[in-house]
């Protein structure tokens, strides 16, 4: 899957916010001199050139577009980006405290903002975050049809393989998570599907993206979420993006030991460094995952490099 060979899709929603967010000068070099559909992150460092990812590879953002030159770059303030986050929370950062403490905020638009500052620990726990010093605009893009060339690699006559979609940073995990989903609803595989959007990325908000049979519960932690949404939703599987910590792990033996299969990512860059992430030996034991989807950045994000079974062989290139 290559973004540029993906039919057109509509990011009127994205411009409306990213022009909300962002400063005028900013956003109208984007919308006139770089394509919007083709940028997945937007880096705004204090002191440093503003960074674009553009189909996995990184490129400075200058007075006439995209370029190669720092001395042609344009250098985002600590100012800027103070007015950027200001701007996503909507005036508030107290509206947004609890997404901040984690790190990141997600506006109406599906927008994902990454922050860097100064975390504030108080007994043990982070209450906020101050001196913000960086953002990363993520910029979701719905790639129709994506996930279909494994689609009957992970779906049974009877449901869902347990399946972990395995991917370094940027390279289509989430927009494969919800093109799949969307993919169910259409094919009228009439499961209840339980979204956990932890971070608010998974659900566009728009074009009925997660289908007919999904429903919703964001940011929450996967523990809480897969507990409460199993006891109230009665899914029959769970998708999650982003599995990583040890109560993550938990979540997911709790789900499958209560029958409802998973479909969730992680962060890996290979299927064999796959065994030696934290926490994740017990997924690799007791083969609690039946599909592997790897994906790469390989010709742009959201490269199929293989589907594998759970003893890691490759069953589709």
């Amino acid at each position: 899957m290559n973004l540029k060979k993906m039919g057109a899709v509509d990011y009127y929603e994205e411009n409306i916010m990213l022009k909300k967010i962002l400063p005028d000068k900013i956003y109208e070099i984007l919308s006139e001199k770089v394509n919007f559909k083709f940028i997945n992150e937007i880096r705004v460092r204090a002191g440093k050139p503003i960074v674009l990812s553009i189909g996995g590879h990184r490129v400075f953002l200058g007075e006439k577009g995209t370029t190669g030159n720092i001395k042609d770059a344009i250098f985002a303030s600590k100012i800027m980006i103070e007015d950027i986050i200001f701007r996503a929370s909507e005036c508030s950062l107290y509206s947004v405290n609890e997404q901040i403490k984690r790190g990141f905020i997600v506006t109406a638009g599906g927008l994902r903002l990454g922050l860097g500052g100064d975390l504030i620990e108080e007994n043990d726990k982070i209450k906020t975050m101050t001196n913000f010093t960086s953002v990363n605009i993520r910029i979701p893009h719905e790639i129709k049809n994506c996930s279909l060339s494994t689609f009957d690699l992970i779906t049974k006559k009877d449901g869902v393989y347990n399946t972990l979609v395995v991917s370094p940073p940027g390279a289509g995990k989430t927009t494969y998570l919800r093109d799949f989903v969307c993919q169910l609803s259409e094919r009228n595989y009439a499961y209840n599907v339980l979204i956990l959007d932890e971070r608010g990325e998974l659900d566009l908000g728009k074009d009925n993206c997660i289908g007919n049979f999904s429903d919703k519960i964001s940011f929450a932690r996967k523990k809480i979420g897969f507990e409460n949404g199993i006891r109230s939703l009665s899914p029959n599987l769970i998708v999650t993006d982003e599995l990583g910590q040890s109560e993550d792990v938990d979540a997911v033996l709790y789900a499958v030991n209560c029958g409802v299969s998973v479909l969730a990512s992680v962060h890996c860059d290979s299927i064999e460094n796959l065994a030696n992430k934290p926490f994740f030996e017990k997924f690799i034991q007791d083969k609690i995952f039946k599909r592997f989807v790897l994906l790469s950045l390989r010709n742009g994000p959201g490269t199929i490099e293989g589907v594998y079974n759970e003893n890691f062989a490759r069953i589709r290139c």
